[in-house]
């Protein structure tokens, strides 16, 4: 097939026409091949490839797909996690994730970059380099999926495996316009070496270039695994069913600016109350204000500063017995080592408070979500970061201090890891100064995908964005 074909597709559109015959299997990844080994230099968004393997009849048959370097294990292939103390590792086994890749027969040709164990909000990493915006090159990625989003947005993939913790699906998809979804907690599952991950604050699903494409990506890997610490009860209908039914009338709270006073800048904001007054004109009932989160914010900083800190200093402790590397420079950065030394010193008092508070939080949004539908927020309260901002000046910053920075870099994301309810970021507007696209989020009380589906189609028929393309791009010259 022609490269121009193959990166104006969705999966659902490239998996249709190899079910049909129109093409063969292994058309769409001949053309991914392609299309990597064209803009893969310029963007630095693929580690690595490998021949594809026969695939399983499914709803996404024969669709290249791209594993990001943390969360999914793949057997026998390497899993780095974006660091020079996992160098490597190969994996010994496929997890369920992996597994339901494999059935929904999607073609996985390799693996994308990732920070450091996935702790910034900036694709940028010692082992790999950094991940650069197809829309400006100057520009972020976005974190910690930057890898998936930027190889998405470039046409490499029509979709792509992302993980999200604190944003991490939902931001790169805003900094690349497109669409990141991120399911409730326990819809997708962890298994098998996993329950929860972050404190509960983690789960695992994708970036892709349509509503439609996330929805079916999402029927085809949700569910209970044995051993899952969660039990989720399943939808109604399929979510590709969602996406195209009327949501009818919904309530709607609007929130222009962030808690803790961090503002969002004029181009963001006018995209809100764009969206504001579209949602509006579609028939939605909209409300100006934030929902309460029942804690101070800086209470809701330090929580999330403990659990991430805690956590990842005994994955670091762990990843240094299995590989018999040091922690120390040689195999971490800076910010990683001192986000060690910060959960090293935290005490079992203080995971549990933190805890405690997720707990507080948890109940605050969803007594909110009793009343209202969805939330509207920007998904950042401002453009995307230039390559380098985020880590600069780190000097006299602790492990907590790097935590703080990315929280005021993803005030409106935060908030759904927290409670564990779903939310999906969109790229319904572009900023006319730059051409930067802006992501808005919108989230919606636990295990309402279907309702968020259902809004997320009617906006992409009322404002597509289907036939917007960044600069760098495998269907331009």
């Amino acid at each position: 097939m022609e490269l121009d074909e193959y990166v104006s597709l969705d999966a659902v559109g490239l998996s249709e026409l190899v079910r049909r015959g129109e093409l063969r299997a292994d058309e769409p990844m001949q053309a991914a091949a392609a299309v990597v080994e064209k803009v893969n230099p310029v963007v630095n968004a693929v580690v690595e490839t490998w021949p594809a393997k026969a695939v399983a009849e499914g709803p996404l048959s024969g669709v290249p797909f791209l594993v990001k370097d943390v969360g999914v294990a793949v057997a026998g292939r390497r899993s780095e996690l974006g660091s020079r103390l996992a160098a490597g590792y190969v994996s010994p086994a496929d997890s369920t994730l992996m597994s339901r890749f494999r059935q929904a027969g999607l073609a996985t040709f390799g693996r994308t970059t990732s920070p450091e164990l996935a702790a910034s909000v900036s694709s940028e990493s010692a082992l790999y380099g950094v991940t650069r915006n197809p829309w400006a090159l100057d520009r972020s990625a976005g974190g910690s999926s930057g890898g998936a989003a930027a190889a998405v947005a470039a046409g490499m993939v029509p979709v792509a495996h992302a993980t999200d913790a604190a944003g991490s699906i939902r931001i790169p998809a805003a900094y690349c316009g497109l669409v990141g979804l991120k399911p409730t907690r326990g819809r997708v599952s962890l298994g098998p070496d996993a329950g929860e991950v972050l404190g509960g604050l983690a789960v695992q699903l994708g970036i892709s270039r349509s509503v439609r494409d996330s929805a079916v990506l999402l029927d085809a890997v949700a569910g209970h695994a044995p051993g899952d610490p969660y039990r989720i009860e399943p939808p109604a209908r399929p979510y590709r069913e969602e996406v195209a039914r009327d949501p009818g009338s919904l309530r709607v709270g609007v929130m222009t600016h962030a808690w803790g006073g961090v503002r969002t800048v004029p181009e963001v904001v006018a995209a809100v109350r764009a969206t504001a007054a579209l949602l509006d004109e579609l028939g939605h009932r909209v409300d100006e204000g934030a929902p309460p989160l029942g804690v101070a914010w800086p209470e809701f900083v330090d929580a999330n500063a403990v659990i991430w800190t805690s956590n990842l200093a005994a994955q670091i402790d762990a990843l240094a017995a299995a590989t018999g590397r040091p922690v120390d420079g040689s195999t971490l950065e800076p910010q990683t080592l001192l986000v060690h030394a910060a959960g090293r010193a935290t005490t079992g008092p203080q995971l549990a408070g933190a805890l405690a508070t997720r707990d507080r939080a948890t109940r605050a949004l969803g007594q909110w979500f009793a009343e209202y539908d969805v939330l509207l927020t920007p998904t950042l309260p401002e453009l995307p970061l230039p390559v380098g901002a985020l880590s600069a000046d780190i000097e006299g910053l602790d492990g907590f201090g790097w935590i703080g920075r990315l929280l005021d870099r993803s005030p409106f994301t935060t908030p759904a890891n927290i409670a564990g309810v779903p939310a999906v970021s969109l790229p319904l507007h572009q900023d006319p100064a730059s051409g930067l696209p802006v992501g808005l989020q919108f989230v919606a009380g636990a295990g309402r995908e279907d309702l968020l589906l259902r809004l997320a189609g009617q906006l992409e028929r009322a404002l597509p964005w289907r036939d917007r393309t960044p600069a760098v791009h495998a269907g331009r010259s």
